[in-house]
């Protein structure tokens, strides 16, 4: 099992709900990267927009969108998960969408980009800016609806997010200066997460969790990670 791996991909389906899907490309992979697609009502009414989550692309992939209507735009999380977006979106005929204040990105994309503020154009989805930081460089922004909540990168369910009993995890890089500001409060019925299954039962407790315990459970979480490594 490699860190993150590339060659062809094999869609693994995860996260669906009636608005919604996610997939695994690599489902062997220990980096467990994770995409999604939300599915809201067009401004018409009379069917859904689909917006597509820092997308990797697979065999199949059309024909999941499919299910939740037609592709609206492609969006991107964080500033490292250009991933397929421009891929994706150009078979689409849609723009890149991504933030206006996320430098870095836009031009490395080889498709049409669009900005967004506060929120994601007529998705219904609010944004939340989790992280605008040189050191590290880290630029994520959150997707919230009051139902979903999407966190491309500072919470994740792949084992090297998680600490002892943790259903999600701070990224261990952020385990110090977990986003309490930006996540903490936050009542979504669900999780989504750019690495790992998203959590779908009581998920308010599960961030509260994460976030309350991610510098106490920091050294079990490098111990495990470290173990991992040297394969002990």
């Amino acid at each position: 099992m490699g860190l993150k791996e590339d060659g062809e991909a094999s869609l693994h389906e995860i996260d669906r709900f009636d608005d919604g899907v996610g997939w695994i490309a690599y489902p062997g992979e220990t980096m467990e990267r994770a995409s999604h697609a939300l599915a809201v009502p067009n401004e018409e009414g009379d069917a859904d927009d689909v917006w597509v989550i820092d997308p990797l692309d697979a065999p199949g992939l059309d024909e999941l969108l499919a299910e939740f209507g037609s592709v609206a735009g492609v969006v991107v999380g964080l500033d490292r998960h250009k991933r397929d977006a421009a891929e994706v979106a150009t078979r689409h005929d849609v723009p890149v969408y991504v933030p206006e204040w996320m430098t870095g990105v836009a031009d490395a994309i080889d498709a049409p980009v669009r900005r967004f503020g506060r929120r994601l154009a007529d998705s219904g989805f609010e944004t939340i800016r989790i992280r605008d930081s040189s050191l590290p460089p880290w630029q994520e922004v959150g997707l919230f609806d009051g139902e979903t909540l999407v966190v491309p990168e500072s919470l994740g369910s792949a084992a090297y997010f998680r600490g002892d009993r943790e259903r999600l995890g701070v990224h261990p890089m952020l385990r110090l200066t977990p986003p309490r500001a930006a996540l903490g409060g936050l009542e979504p019925d669900r999780v989504l997460v750019g690495h790992g299954v998203g959590v779908h039962d009581d998920a308010p407790a599960a961030i509260e969790a994460a976030l309350n315990g991610s510098r106490s459970k920091a050294p079990g979480l490098y111990a495990k990670t470290l173990r991992t490594a040297i394969g002990l």
